[in-house]
């Protein structure tokens, strides 16, 4: 199973593991992340599942959809050019390891 690691604002991380397509959004939710506030669910509807993506992981995702791209121009906290909807980045092996950072707010 994948790992995800989360770096939460304070530094404080926890690690999550979680089958082959399941969201990094979804993780988080799993692992009881206050961080991870999905309001929408996942739908990318609402940008309150910001993260920013460590590299080399941020360069190894796919492109951001245009709608991904305008949803981050929502978010509460800055945005960063390694800003991602973590309901957008699906756990494979092929980012096992994948590390985000939680933003210091979602809302």
């Amino acid at each position: 199973m994948p790992k995800v690691t989360f770096v939460a604002h304070d530094g404080t991380t926890t690690i999550a593991d979680e089958p082959d397509g399941v969201s990094v959004m979804r993780a988080g939710q799993n692992a009881g992340l206050a961080g991870i506030v999905a309001e929408c669910g996942g739908s990318m509807m609402c940008a309150t599942c910001h993260v920013y993506v460590r590299e080399p992981w941020a360069a190894q995702l796919p492109a951001m959809t245009a709608t991904e791209d305008e949803m981050l121009s929502m978010t509460t906290s800055e945005r960063k050019a390694t800003s991602r909807l973590s309901c957008q980045i699906v756990l494979s092996a092929a980012i096992d390891g994948i590390t985000v950072e939680l933003p210091e707010t979602q809302i």
